[in-house]
């Protein structure tokens, strides 16, 4: 893909940026995980129950921050995959815990290498301290909070 033309004039604004570098991972990643049936969002969640283990549907639909009947579709797919398997709470009967499988687990490393090579091209002009860089950045930006340690300020304002 061509990069985006330098415009001296324009405002540096990071938001076009990112959406430009969002489209381009997102088209990249959903052909590299269309041969394992996956798409973006069951690899997400897939990333959710490893990274917290097993989860009820009711928390993993606020954890994704979707409706519960899509996140019923969503663990469809991936039951009928054999990627995760759903289980009656032993607390409270009207509760499914969503688990992830030792499959799941399997295809999820599969398609993060594939993944890895989506983000190898698609960030190729950085060298590997700037990918750091930029995804600390990008983990500050998400939670929140300001990292002292970046800001020359007295007293801080950024």
């Amino acid at each position: 893909m061509a990069p985006l033309p330098l415009v001296a004039q324009a405002p540096r604004r990071s938001g076009a940026l990112l959406e430009h570098f969002a489209r381009r991972i997102r088209l990249r990643a959903e052909s590299v995980l269309a041969p394992f049936g996956l798409r973006p969002r069951h690899l997400i969640a897939l990333t959710v129950l490893q990274t917290r283990g097993s989860s009820t549907q009711q928390s993993l639909a606020q954890i994704l921050e979707m409706d519960s009947t899509n996140v019923v579709g969503l663990l469809n797919d991936l039951e009928a995959g054999q990627l995760i398997e759903r289980h009656r709470s032993p607390e409270d009967r009207r509760r499914h815990v969503v688990v992830l499988t030792e499959r799941g687990a399997k295809e999820l490393a599969r398609a993060e290498a594939a993944l890895a090579a989506v983000e190898d091209e698609v960030f190729a002009a950085l060298d590997p301290n700037q990918r750091e860089q930029l995804y600390n950045l990008l983990v500050q930006a998400a939670s929140g909070t300001v990292d002292s340690s970046a800001c020359t300020e007295e007293p801080p304002t950024c």
